[in-house]
């Protein structure tokens, strides 16, 4: 172990992504994913049936065709964003910090994984991490899963978790200035939905704080942007299985909005800092798709934070505050 490398560090974690836009990766991703009882609360005995007998079967090649739309040279979007923003993070740390602290990236479900990430830092010498967690809201699903990933090496390294940011300034304010910057681009906005991942209704009724944060995230960005009362609406996209999630549904409201004859939509995805096939496919592709074939005229979808130079600040001003009290 080097004993010259810095003692502190920052890891940025995001969900995950396959490696590559085929069945067979995609297949390895979701069985990952899925196989996480954060992830999927039903009854280990009653979800490995239906996991591995049907929906790592039928989903994968589906899946794949998606990824496969959104896929970039480089590679997974989400993986693309997510490595560029650790790179431009250590330098804005570098600005503020000598020595500059390393900062390395991570997906929950996926290569690089936390732990080799941890590895990798524990190797050269860093023993006490700051972990962000790319998740603005907090949920179980989510960051505790992160949590659970960490525990390992609790007594190893010292861990400080970014639980979550969901009403950080620096993190409202990219969220308006990238609207701005939107609007400024595409004309002015039209009826503007803010779409989060949905999450099963279960977990909110037993005491997950996620849709409170969702919704103080888009009050606090209406008001930071200076939306007018009533046009805007949250709604909840991403839903999977057959149980009751939180409503309203992305899908529902594009297409109620396209029947009722709202000309233009814009679509903002505040819960995700990265685009990602959410984002691209499923809200750009298929949500534009429903909103149109409904009856709507001009859709457009606001990019995620990305690289985003008052969002990198914000995640300086995040990884700042925890390094400051590692000691």
């Amino acid at each position: 172990m080097s004993t010259g490398a810095p003692r502190d560090a920052v890891l940025l974690v995001a969900l995950g992504t396959p490696a590559a836009p085929t069945a067979r990766d995609v297949r390895r991703y979701l069985a990952e994913f899925l196989s996480d009882p954060r992830v999927v609360q039903i009854p280990r005995a009653l979800w490995w049936p239906i996991l591995h007998g049907i929906v790592l079967r039928t989903r994968p090649a589906v899946s794949a065709r998606k990824y496969a739309l959104i896929w970039t040279p480089e590679g997974s979007p989400l993986k693309v964003h997510t490595e560029r923003q650790a790179k431009l993070l250590r330098g804005y740390l570098g600005e503020r910090m000598r020595p500059a602290p390393p900062v390395e990236y991570a997906m929950r479900y996926g290569k690089p994984s936390i732990a080799e990430a941890l590895e990798r830092l524990s190797a050269s010498g860093c023993t006490r991490v700051v972990v962000i967690p790319l998740y603005p809201q907090y949920t179980e699903s989510t960051t505790a899963s992160v949590e659970d990933a960490l525990a390992r090496y609790r007594g190893r390294m010292k861990l400080r978790l970014v639980r979550h940011f969901h009403d950080h300034p620096g993190y409202i304010k990219a969220l308006a200035a990238q609207l701005r910057h939107h609007q400024e681009k595409n004309g002015l906005i039209g009826r503007l939905l803010m779409s989060f991942h949905g999450l099963p209704q279960r977990a909110v009724d037993l005491g997950d704080p996620y849709r409170s944060e969702a919704q103080e995230t888009a009050r606090l960005l209406a008001w930071e942007a200076g939306l007018r009362e009533g046009s805007w609406q949250i709604s909840f996209q991403s839903r999977f299985g057959r149980a009751r999630w939180l409503q309203p549904y992305t899908a529902a409201t594009l297409e109620a909005w396209g029947r009722e004859g709202v000309e233009r939509v814009d679509v903002a995805c505040p819960g995700f800092v990265s685009d990602c096939l959410e984002t691209l496919e499923e809200i750009g592709i298929e949500g534009r798709r429903t909103f149109l074939e409904a009856g709507g005229r001009e859709f457009h979808l606001v990019p995620c934070l990305n690289e985003r130079d008052e969002w990198i600040r914000a995640l300086a001003d995040l990884a700042g505050a925890e390094l400051s009290q590692t000691g």
